[in-house]
């Protein structure tokens, strides 16, 4: 804006002096024909309206003033810059700059340089002019840009009110309990895309939560038991005096409690850090991790377990620890339901290592097999039986991050029956 009124007034002042120079000239012109150069010297032929013609023109025979308008004094400023303009030879302009009556000679030779017709014009009408449309102009750019910053403000804030939304809207949700999404707004192009970033985002960060709560479930679910044996093995030394020996096994059966603890975190904490060190390559004997197992978990007096591995030295091609971590929920779970046998067939398949786990408790519902695996789903939650859900899901999880699988074998009854497939070692 600030270029083109620079530019509209500088044009407009050419303009208007262009004007006044051809009004001048003009003048001149008219006069030059009442101006007489023959061989009896300069003189100024007597014509009718001579008197209009008179106003403000001087005529110069050389140097010597032949006429002047009367209003000019003969040592006046004006009639001083017109004898030294008319000195010159040719067409020449210039402005003589009073205070508030500037004035615009121009001059015009007669006769080769014989003579010289100069006429002079008051610039103050033009001058007004010129300064009346700047005035103008800058009212009109104070308008234009007024109006043009109403309506970008208004553009802009209706073009961000879908952005005011979304902020509003991602205040008030929960990334976790909330399934609302951004994308299901009719948006602008720009702002579906920048909607399907955030609603990706907001995904990822709700699988995060629910990964955080999953392990949060999973590291409470499989400490429960070595901290009820430890609880457990306090109560039982401190409810009367004990030998030395007594205190040495108590302290024994903590000391062994403590580190199934360590081991438990150590295994679910690298599983969830996608660490390599659970699923590292290495062989675990079966018959020594699934013997303490059992005595460890604590079989009820009215249950037996048979524990049957075949051939003798079958090794699974998992650690140690996260083989345990893996049979153990089942087979706790199988402690839970079981009424009074419980079997543990461990034997070596084509493909891997298979262990089947057996109870004759009451089964998995045929409705409930498909949910059977998902984490913190119960077949009837009041049925009087302890747990969260999560032994299951998470003994599968594992089975999986190693190469293998826990399946519900539905053929069996009654009861239940699972079978875990692992690579061999």
């Amino acid at each position: 804006m600030v270029i083109l009124t620079v530019v509209f007034n500088t044009v407009v002042r050419e303009r208007l002096q262009r004007q006044a120079d051809d009004e001048l000239r003009t003048r001149a012109a008219a006069v030059a024909t009442t101006v007489d150069t023959g061989r009896n010297g300069v003189r100024v032929r007597e014509t009718s309206n001579d008197e209009l013609l008179d106003t403000n023109v001087w005529i110069y025979a050389g140097s010597r003033l032949l006429e002047r308008p009367p209003s000019a004094p003969p040592a006046g400023p004006v009639t001083r810059a017109a004898a030294r303009l008319a000195a010159r030879d040719g067409q020449h302009c210039t402005t003589l700059e009073r205070p508030g009556d500037p004035v615009r000679l121009c001059a015009q030779a007669i006769g080769g340089s014989a003579a010289a017709v100069v006429t002079a014009l008051n610039l103050s009408p033009y001058r007004s002019s010129a300064d009346t449309l700047l005035l103008a102009s800058l009212t009109l750019d104070a308008v234009v840009l007024a109006c043009t910053y109403l309506l970008t403000r208004l553009a802009v804030g209706r073009a961000l009110r879908p952005v005011r939304t979304m902020t509003d809207q991602a205040t008030r949700w929960s990334a976790v309990a909330s399934t609302a999404r951004f994308g299901a707004a009719e948006q602008p192009t720009e702002l579906a895309r920048l909607g399907g970033s955030l609603d990706a985002l907001l995904d990822r960060i709700r699988a995060v939560l629910r990964h955080e709560q999953q392990l949060t479930a999973e590291l409470s679910h499989e400490l429960r038991t070595p901290l009820s044996r430890i609880i457990a093995e306090l109560d039982w030394w401190q409810s009367r005096p004990r030998s030395d020996a007594d205190t040495r096994a108590t302290h024994a059966a903590i000391t062994d409690a403590a580190q199934t603890m360590r081991t438990i975190c150590d295994t679910l904490l690298d599983d969830a850090r996608g660490s390599s060190a659970s699923t590292a390559p290495g062989t675990a004997d079966v018959l020594s991790v699934l013997r303490p197992l059992t005595e460890r978990l604590g079989i009820p007096g009215h249950v037996k377990v048979v524990v049957d591995v075949t051939p003798p030295g079958l090794e699974a091609g998992v650690p140690p620890a996260l083989l345990e971590r893996i049979v153990s929920p089942v087979l706790d779970n199988a402690l839970r339901y079981a009424r009074s046998h419980i079997t543990v067939v461990a034997s070596r398949q084509p493909d891997g290592v298979r262990i089947d786990i057996t109870d004759d408790g009451p089964g998995v519902p045929p409705s409930f097999a498909g949910q059977l695996f998902q984490p913190g789903r119960r077949a009837d939650p009041s049925d009087g039986h302890g747990g969260a859900g999560l032994g299951l899901p998470l003994a599968r999880r594992l089975a999986r991050t190693a190469g293998g699988e826990v399946a519900h074998g539905s053929g069996h009854t009654p009861g239940a029956g699972f079978v875990i497939s692992l690579p061999a070692g």
